[in-house]
């Protein structure tokens, strides 16, 4: 079982930046996949970034590529998003989730357990 608490969150000027925080319990938490997603209103939940087991290798949605950086500090069972160059259509509310796959998996159909999330709001 994986225990999963955003924070970070917030209102920012477009061009801002965020940091958003996972912290994760639960023994399995160093051996998972961390991915983050988000979801505006009125829109489907959508993926943004994952991260693997051993922070080595990661993805991006190509709407965020270049803008947010996903890291892990697996003694610190935290997984973070850091968020630059804020746009408004980045406004929503994002997830973090752990998945049993060890490597990046961007299905959030593959992910077991959520966070219960952390709004995201980007003023223009």
């Amino acid at each position: 079982q994986v225990q999963l608490v955003e924070s970070g969150g917030g209102l920012v000027q477009a061009g801002g930046s965020l940091r958003l925080s996972c912290a994760g319990s639960g023994r399995t938490f160093s051996s998972s996949a961390m991915g983050w997603f988000r979801q505006a209103p009125g829109k489907e939940r959508e993926f943004v970034s994952v991260i693997n087991w051993s922070g080595a290798s990661a993805i991006y949605a190509d709407s965020v590529k270049g803008r947010f950086t996903i890291s892990r500090d697996n003694a610190k069972n935290t997984v973070y998003l850091q968020m630059n160059s804020l746009k408004p259509e980045d406004t929503a509310l994002y997830y973090c989730a752990a998945t049993t796959y060890r490597s990046v998996i961007t299905s959030h159909l593959r992910y077991n357990y959520w966070g219960q999330g952390t709004q995201v709001t980007v003023s223009s």
